[in-house]
């Protein structure tokens, strides 16, 4: 059983933020650096500094760039790029779905195709190594879970090669989407779309501190140092759990009785939930007072989203009171990760058990989208995403039982 991270993103996230927390909470300077070799990569370097930012003492990660990339680099060079460094395969694919994620927003953001995206100059050596070298930390670490607060995006205007922008800025915007955020502090960007990026692809869910056995905590400094503000992510990361590796949040269920809203209503209710940030909705029929027909409408949130999940139910149906009720729910350690089914990525929620067995579940709306473009019934798309995701986890299992041989 693996270890369980918690990102705590009150100063927002980045990349050089969180490849500092984890060196701050124990991730091997030494293991990094040459881990980050196996991209075969020139013209850089790593520094690991220590800071303060505001009150809090931390670790800023910097990539000094000796010498950048001639031309922007398309998505297919990055990939070709990852593809061939001598890494672990699992931190391959998640690197992968990172800058999948990241051409995706971009793309977008400025009406384009992802494929069409350039990852531009100098920076883009920052970015493979913030993004490998996070995937690589978590990974080193033994991470097999994470979670995350809601995430503070900052304000203001940020200053970019197409002018000022609003914060948060395009790409940012369009990668927070279902994801709890915020604004507070001072006037800056505090989440980049690397950052967002990266925590869309290592997270499974968004909210309040789970219960954990804390192991380590760690302070990565960002860029800025706003006077009086702790500009850090910080992380907690716990040893595993005995007794089936169950961790623990708390989560908010609130529930109205329904007797008089048309039912063509209640999908458009619950898609404004979703979006709302609630992280399940369920519809059960009851029986009322008078012998009237009606539906018990329950929604499960993060205590943070309950203010805009009450929102959506009074603006959006016909209740006059709602019952609210903070639980404990115990949750198995969950990652996403990605297959290809006829062309099209397939998104996988993969849960570990306490014996080590994993099991699998393809999102719907991904099989929907290949089911309606292809033709084929939707039952088969999500078999189709079960198996090439059961073969990609055999194909890594038995990488990792090679490289112990040979070691």
């Amino acid at each position: 059983m693996g270890r369980h991270l918690h990102f705590d993103c009150f100063s927002g996230v980045s990349g050089d933020m969180i490849l500092g927390a984890l060196v701050d909470a124990g991730l091997p300077w030494t293991t990094l650096v040459n881990g980050l070799k196996g991209l075969k990569l020139n013209g850089y370097r790593l520094r690991k500094r220590a800071v303060r930012r505001g009150s809090l003492d931390a670790t800023k990660v910097d990539v000094i760039v000796q010498r950048g990339f001639e031309r922007p680099l398309s998505l297919s060079r990055i990939r070709r790029i990852v593809a061939a460094g001598a890494l672990p395969p699992a931190v391959k694919q998640r690197s992968l779905d990172v800058f999948d994620r990241l051409a995706e927003a971009e793309g977008t953001a400025h009406r384009t195709a992802g494929c069409k995206v350039r990852f531009h100059e100098v920076g883009v050596i920052d970015s493979l190594i913030d993004v490998v070298g996070s995937v690589l930390g978590c990974h080193l670490l033994d991470v097999t879970g994470a979670t995350a607060s809601a995430v503070n995006v900052g304000s203001g205007t940020v200053q970019t090669s197409h002018g000022p922008l609003p914060v948060p800025g395009p790409t940012v915007a369009v990668l927070a989407k279902g994801i709890p955020v915020y604004s507070e502090g001072p006037r800056c960007e505090l989440a980049t779309p690397t950052g967002m990026a990266l925590l869309r692809t290592l997270v499974s869910d968004f909210g309040s501190t789970p219960t954990m056995k804390i192991a380590a905590v760690g302070c990565g400094a960002g860029d800025h140092d706003p006077e009086n503000w702790p500009n850090v992510l910080r992380v907690f990361l716990s040893e595993p759990i005995a007794g089936g590796g169950l961790a623990m949040d708390r989560v908010v269920r609130i529930e109205t009785n329904l007797d008089d809203l048309v039912p063509q209503a209640y999908e458009h209710v619950m898609d404004r939930l979703f979006q709302a940030g609630a992280l399940d909705v369920a519809l059960t029929p009851t029986i009322m007072k008078r012998g009237r027909p009606g539906v018990i409408l329950t929604c499960l949130a993060a205590p943070e989203r309950s203010e805009a999940i009450l929102d959506v139910l009074f603006k959006e149906t016909t209740t006059l009171g709602v019952r609210v009720q903070e639980l404990s729910r115990h949750v198995l350690p969950r990652r996403i990760v990605t297959v290809t089914v006829r062309g099209e990525t397939v998104r996988m929620k993969v849960a570990t058990m306490g014996d080590g067995t994993e099991k699998a579940a393809p999102e719907y709306r991904d099989c929907k989208a290949v089911a309606d473009r292809t033709g084929l019934p939707l039952r088969s798309v999500m078999e189709e995403a079960c198996r090439m995701c059961h073969a990609g986890r055999r194909a890594e299992r038995n990488t990792t039982m090679e490289s112990k041989l040979k070691s």
